[in-house]
Formats: structure tokens, C-alpha cells, sequence
């Protein structure tokens, strides 16, 4: 059951599949994690592999950058190959002083100016809330390897370059809708998994600061944010005790 996207076949994603944004990174999960990885899918270069880990299955795949490339890869996911839950192991530029570079963010509402929900199916509203069971168990991981947890809304953006005329839009976001990192996929993530009776969830690594001005490089968003990557594989094995 191949799509225009992914050539994977029926029953070859796990149950549950873990979406950071860069393929790359999809592939250093599944070759730095998972147990006997294998390569499901590449259409398009979005590398998509499922193997286990400590001996559950679970899947990890690109889902590329934006609402709109998240919005066809999750939907796709969930609608037509089964899987049940997705877990967005991304990275945010953080709006607060106290999300430092390297911090781990659960996400427990979307807030976006996106237009996405609206245009698939009609949904009025700014903010998108992530599945309180997944949630859970992400604390719960978080708990176990004891890894500080930042959790907050968090802002959806369809714009990373701004020609604004106010430069310090964040800060206003930051006060009067309590956003404490940005990143750009998460709205349509939550939306899609509600429109499909599925759960989704979002994990990222405070890659850059609008507050200090500090950035990681390409190579450390890629292999260095380890503590998304294990809590988030530490949730999956929640769901089997």
C-alpha cells in the first residue's frame, strides 16, 4: 500500500514511530538506538526505519520541515498504515530565559497562526493539544532516566525567515500566549492525530535562543540531542507495562 510518499509496505511501520524532522536524524536514531533497523521507506530522500528497542517494536522517520510536509507524512501514517501514536523528537528556539540550549520540552498545547486545521477540514481555533496518554508516559520515561523536563505551550510557526516590522513579535507571544520555545510542525501533528482518532506527542531540544543568541550547529541538531531521543524511545516501553 504505497503511497506517492512512502514506499513502505503493510505492516511494516511499528505501532508507534518517532518523527524528528531531519531524515538524518531519523537515521541516527534507528542506527545509534534500535535493534536490527531496516530501511521501510526513502521516497524523496525521507528516510523511514522500524526495528525494536529493548525488544518493542517502534519505527523512526523524517517528517521534513513545515506543517505542510509534517501534515502529508503523519497523515499518511496514521490513516493508511495504522500506526497508532507518533512522537515528535524535534528542535525549538526558545522564547523564555530559563530554556536553555540543550533543554528538553514536552509540549502540552500547540498554539499557531497556521491556517492548516481550518483548510483540512473546517477545525476554527489557534491551539492544538497533544494526547494526555503519551504525555504521560513521556514523563514517566523522563522520570526513570532522570531528565529535567521543561514542559509549556509551545508556538507552531509557518515562517522561520520574518520581514516583520516588530522585531520582538516572540516577546509578545512569549507574554500573551505563555509560548516558551518555537518550532514549526507540532499544530499540525496534534490536529491530524484528533481528525484520526490517534495520538501524538512532541519532545524537542532547545536548539537556539532568541533570549542569549546561542545556536548549536547542523552536526549537534543532528547526533547530539541523545536525551529527546532516549526519553522519547524509554515513553514506547511505558505502553507495554
Amino acid at each position: 500500500m504505497a503511497t506517492p510518499h512512502n514506499a513502505a509496505n503493510p505492516g511494516d511501520f511499528a505501532s508507534t514511530v518517532l518523527m524528528p524532522g531531519d531524515p538524518l536524524r531519523a537515521k541516527f536514531i534507528a542506527e545509534n538506538f534500535l535493534q536490527a533497523p531496516r530501511l521501510v521507506t526513502q521516497v524523496r530522500g525521507m528516510l523511514g526505519y522500524t526495528g525494536t528497542y529493548e525488544g518493542v517494536p517502534v519505527s523512526v522517520m523524517g517528517s521534513g520541515m513545515g506543517m505542510p510536509s509534517i501534515g502529508i507524512y503523519s497523515w499518511e501514517l496514521f490513516a493508511q498504515y495504522g500506526v497508532e501514536n507518533i512522537i515528535r523528537v524535534g528542535s525549538a528556539g526558545a522564547y523564555a530565559a530559563e530554556a536553555k540550549i540543550f533543554d528538553v520540552v514536552l509540549a502540552t498545547a500547540a498554539y499557531s497562526e497556521s491556517s492548516y486545521a481550518q483548510t483540512q477540514n473546517g477545525t476554527a481555533g489557534d491551539t492544538m493539544i497533544p494526547s494526555p496518554v503519551l504525555n504521560q508516559r513521556l514523563r514517566a520515561s523522563a522520570k526513570k532516566l532522570g531528565i529535567p523536563l521543561l514542559e509549556g505551550v509551545i508556538h507552531s510557526s509557518d515562517v522561520f525567515y520574518r520581514d516583520a516590522d516588530d522585531p520582538d513579535y516572540w516577546k509578545k507571544l512569549r507574554r500573551e500566549k505563555g509560548c516558551l520555545a518555537v518550532e514549526m510542525e507540532s499544530f499540525a501533528l496534534f490536529h491530524n492525530a484528533r481528525v484520526t482518532g490517534k495520538n501524538a506527542a512532541c519532545v524537542l531540544t532547545i536548539s537556539d535562543s532568541f533570549v542569549s543568541h546561542e545556536e548549536t550547529t547542523p552536526v549537534q541538531r543532528e547526533q547530539s540531542f541523545t536525551q529527546m531521543m532516549k526519553l522519547a524511545l524509554g515513553s514506547v516501553l511505558e505502553d507495554e507495562q
